[in-house]
């Protein structure tokens, strides 16, 4: 398959550009963009066959459901009802980096749903997705544009290394200001609960609901016969080539900890990265080393978790250890990740 690139300026859009990459969707393609929280891999909701290419190009099991992306506030054409805190969440968090799982209608297919009676909608805070939702005429339901376990794209050039030639357009603009994907939240049960924590953390949410909670599948290594109610839940997710290890404890033991950890790889012949952040980079006995930032910036630590996984899938590291983050507020989807990435495989220090 031939991949078209087209790379916009977000401060001021080709509309020509936007529609192209439109018609491609409403003739049943499949077109990577840009939002927020992460680069999508898209096609029309609506059109089953559409949403079956999303799965191939991605090599994503298709028991994980998708979430579909809208332009406006009107969702009643696609779901069955919106409780009220859905209707509040929507008015305080929209356009932006949190999905609702609702009942859906039944004009939403069961293979974009992965046969659930519920769906994931959500609407982008980016122009480049609003404007290309919108000219397609239709909900647009994107996974994150990766190949399936791979560390998210937030950035185009990532896309094209991971699906130039599986897709039909690739439309690139500026780099994902959030950097990890959306914040889901389960609007179907009472009190409402988190299924995938992102931007919008929990403590957030409680302002809304003092009751809400994280599933506690969340936070643990799911069954292999668990079934997701949304993207992530179930699935190795984020991971670079080199297997990954999380050193978590007080931030003096970690040093140590991964010092000695480093010390032995190497005495075996093997080449380790860390990642570390600013405060710390400087006190490892290590030749690769990657700060993720200062960790008194949990937003700019989001913002460059994937792209610093990604780094490492061309220095030939054999394993990757990371210092673990107080899960609280953001660092709860920080974390999120980086145990998906590790497959759960935690030190403590």
């Amino acid at each position: 398959m031939e991949t078209k690139v087209a790379i916009l300026n977000e401060q001021k859009l080709d509309k020509n550009i936007i529609e192209e990459a439109a018609q491609v969707i409403k003739k049943g393609g499949v077109v990577v963009f840009p939002t927020e929280t992460v680069y999508g891999l898209g096609a029309n909701a609506l059109d089953e066959e559409a949403v079956k290419k999303i799965f191939v190009a991605k090599g994503r099991p298709q028991d994980n459901p998708l979430i579909i992306h809208v332009g406006d506030f009107n969702i009643s054409p696609y779901v069955k009802t919106v409780p009220t805190v859905a209707k509040e969440i929507i008015k305080r968090y929209w356009p932006g980096p949190i999905t609702l799982i609702l009942e859906k209608s039944e004009l939403v297919p069961m293979m974009t749903s992965a046969k659930l009676s519920t769906v994931g909608i959500r609407m982008p805070a980016n122009d480049i997705a609003i404007e290309l939702i919108r000219a397609a005429g239709a909900p647009i339901a994107a996974p994150s544009a990766n190949i399936s376990g791979r560390p998210s794209p937030t950035d185009v050039e990532s896309c094209i290394e991971d699906l130039n030639g599986k897709v039909d357009y690739i439309l690139g603009g500026e780099n994902s200001e959030v950097g990890l994907e959306s914040t889901i939240v389960d609007c179907t049960v009472n009190p409402i609960c988190i299924l995938r924590p992102g931007a919008i953390t929990v403590e957030m949410l409680r302002e809304l609901d003092e009751n809400v909670y994280i599933d506690p599948s969340v936070l643990t290594k799911p069954q292999e016969d668990f079934k997701p109610k949304a993207p992530g839940m179930k699935y190795r997710h984020y991971a670079p080539k080199a297997p990954v290890k999380i050193i978590n404890g007080d931030i003096e033991k970690t040093i140590a900890k991964i010092n000695e950890i480093v010390l032995n790889y190497i005495e075996h012949g093997k080449k380790v990265g860390v990642i570390a952040t600013d405060e710390t980079k400087e006190r490892y006995n290590n030749d690769v080393v990657i700060s993720l930032g200062s960790r008194a910036n949990l937003s700019q630590i989001g913002k460059n978790l994937f792209k610093v996984l990604r780094s490492f899938d061309t220095m030939n590291i054999d394993v990757i250890l990371c210092e673990g983050f107080n899960e609280q507020d953001f660092g709860t989807a920080i974390m999120n990740r980086l145990k998906k990435s590790a497959g759960f495989d935690i030190i403590e220090a």
